[in-house]
């Protein structure tokens, strides 16, 4: 069996901005993110990516936006050698009461069913303090990077017992070597 990684998108994988990813052109990869997901194809695990899209439920774009954003991210990590073996989002407004969005555990728990796996000891890349809460709540492994919003988090992570690194690269170092 293929070991799991679970993946935030905005701030693990590319560049965050407070105004949303809300185009192709305004995705930028965070350098080394692409090659660090090709270093775990390579390794044989399965990415999946697990991503708030609020964008969606705010109206900021649609979803013919996110699968043209998606299909880029594809492309370019194509390039690299790389691949997302799947790709779960929640595109419900924070107030929405939905249990997809993170901090919940919901789209966790979608991805625990779909590959039929327990999360003990996965590992779940977050760059917020809502993706480490959903990867506990879930029983994953959760583990904080600088990039994104991340920089903020890195002492309470020490406090709460979180692994930090620098950036996704960083982690395919520690999780491959």
């Amino acid at each position: 069996m293929s070991t799991l990684i679970i993946l935030d998108r905005d701030g693990v994988i590319n560049e965050d901005s407070d105004a949303y990813i809300k185009s192709p052109a305004e995705w930028r990869p965070i350098p080394g993110s692409l090659e660090a997901i090709a270093r775990f194809n390579r390794a044989g695990y399965l990415v999946v990516v697990a991503s708030n899209q609020s964008g969606i439920g705010r109206r900021l774009f649609d979803l013919r936006a996110l699968n043209a954003i998606h299909a880029r991210m594809r492309r370019e990590l194509s390039n690299v050698g790389g691949r997302i073996d799947a790709l779960f989002f929640c595109p419900h407004h924070p107030e929405a009461g939905c249990t997809c969005r993170k901090p919940e555990p919901g789209m966790f728990r979608e991805i625990a069913e779909r590959f039929q796996v327990d999360l003990q000891g996965v590992p779940a890349v977050g760059d917020s303090w809502r993706d480490i809460q959903a990867a506990r709540q879930a029983n994953a492994s959760p583990l904080l990077v600088l990039t994104g919003k991340g920089k903020n988090l890195e002492n309470k992570a020490h406090q709460e017992r979180v692994p930090v690194f620098a950036n996704l690269a960083a982690v395919a170092d520690a999780l491959l070597s």
